[in-house]
């Protein structure tokens, strides 16, 4: 059976820059689709600049997203006080101590609603095993990312980091969107990703409608849900988003996604 080229599409410039080199055949062969992820939390520049790719791209793009999306999910696990896959928010506890959920979003909101949908394009049913059905997936990972690298946990799916065989840095693509007059897209992210630096939580709140969803949503999970018995904050300081004073050049530890990213996020 003749492999799927599938490009990981998060909608960052490393990704947008590989989809954009395959429309140009200046990356081969042409992929069968791309496949974006969206979270529910994504910012409304994003989602433009996603409408855009789609008018410019000669292939399918495939929006994926888990039931209702990451911050409606949230809300109604904070109603029903159900569990939920959660992001990975400070938290401080009950004894005093400072802690941090493990982030399980990206594999519940990016990762997996991506795999369904490969297995779908694939031809493959629920639950079925694998063949020798496979699915070459593209993956926006500049050289300077090279850490974020990983291979896939799936046999029906092979990694592929165009960038990277190409010697691309992150710079290099927006020298490569500037010299083909594509304009400068935005930073992939979600809204209220707790991995932001400060430098990021600036951005976020030089955007009055990001900013107001992020405040928002810091102020509903404080109390958590079912299983939660730690205050909980968006911010590695675990104060409230809207009292932080982020006017320093010096973030304060705070991680930021490429740090701790497996490859799906922010690119």
């Amino acid at each position: 059976m003749k492999p799927i080229h599938i490009i990981s599409l998060g909608a960052g410039v490393q990704s947008s820059v590989v989809s954009l080199m395959a429309a140009k055949r200046e990356l081969e062969p042409m992929p069968d689709a791309a496949i974006f992820a969206d979270t529910g939390a994504e910012p409304r520049q994003v989602m433009e600049w996603l409408e855009f790719l789609k008018d410019e791209l000669p292939f399918p793009v495939h929006v994926v997203q888990h039931k209702n999306g990451l911050t409606a999910n949230m809300e109604d696990a904070i109603k029903n006080d159900v569990r939920m896959a959660q992001p990975p928010l400070f938290t401080r506890n009950t004894d005093g101590t400072d802690g941090q959920i493990p982030r399980v979003c990206t594999v519940e909101y990016k990762i997996n609603p991506i795999r369904k949908k490969i297995r779908e394009l694939l031809g493959m049913k629920p639950r079925q095993r694998h063949k020798d059905e496979k699915c070459i997936q593209w993956i926006g990972i500049s050289l300077d990312e090279i850490q974020r690298m990983r291979e896939s946990t799936v046999p029906y799916v092979e990694n592929i980091f165009p960038l990277v065989d190409k010697r691309m840095r992150r710079g290099d693509c927006f020298e490569w969107m500037k010299r083909n007059g594509y304009p400068e897209p935005p930073r992939s992210a979600c809204v209220y990703c707790p991995y932001h630096s400060d430098y990021e939580w600036r951005r976020v709140k030089s955007d009055p409608e990001s900013w107001a969803e992020a405040v928002r949503v810091d102020k509903m999970v404080r109390n958590g849900w079912k299983g939660m018995d730690s205050t909980m904050y968006l911010h590695a300081s675990r104060e409230p988003l809207d009292e932080v004073d982020l006017s320093s050049d010096v973030d304060r530890g705070q991680l930021t996604m490429l740090d701790e990213c497996t490859g799906m996020c922010g690119n």
